[in-house]
């Protein structure tokens, strides 16, 4: 995340909270990342120079007046004009860690090589939410080279309990043992 993307999501994020529409725009923005995701030339179009700077505000304002709170087009609108409408998803991750923060809610990344059912997505939230005494967000991945097992990541702390970190783990012993 740059700098840029920290000081305008924080500063929407302080706006926000003051105006009690922290959540809120939250949702919103989570929505709105994920449009320019599934959409990454509808950002770049938003951010074409060749195409007069009013005309960007204005399909701006299309897309997205009716729906989103009024201080969140405001500020695409903000970010369009000075050029770094690409820094949308950082100010949006920025905007989300000073939320957390505000609501103690921690967020945790879970690694497996299937996908989780939602009675294991509970159980493990449960139990994170029990060792870290916060509310816990999952965020579920999945990768195949995991083999077996979880790996989570929790306020910046890694738990391996993969099968591949055990197999790394054995054969680094091996490799000492050999030397």
């Amino acid at each position: 995340m740059t700098k840029t993307a920290r000081v305008y999501g924080g500063s929407l994020y302080d706006l926000a909270a003051e105006e009690k529409l922290d959540g809120q725009i939250m949702e919103q923005m989570i929505a709105i990342r994920q449009i320019f995701r599934e959409n990454p030339g509808y950002l770049k179009l938003l951010g074409e120079p060749a195409i007069p700077e009013e005309e960007r505000l204005k399909m701006i304002e299309e897309a997205f007046g009716a729906q989103a709170e009024r201080y969140l087009v405001n500020f695409m609108k903000l970010l369009c004009e000075r050029k770094i409408l690409r820094e949308f998803a950082g100010c949006c991750e920025e905007f989300i860690r000073r939320y957390n923060s505000a609501h103690g809610i921690a967020e945790a990344v879970v690694t497996s090589a299937v996908k989780l059912s939602e009675t294991q997505m509970e159980a493990l939230k449960a139990k994170l939410e029990k060792i870290s005494e916060k509310k816990v967000y999952l965020v579920q991945k999945t990768d195949a080279s995991v083999l077996g097992g979880l790996r989570v990541e929790l306020e910046g702390v890694q738990l391996d309990g993969t099968v591949q970190s055990r197999i790394s783990g054995i054969s680094k012993k091996l490799n000492e043992m050999v030397v």
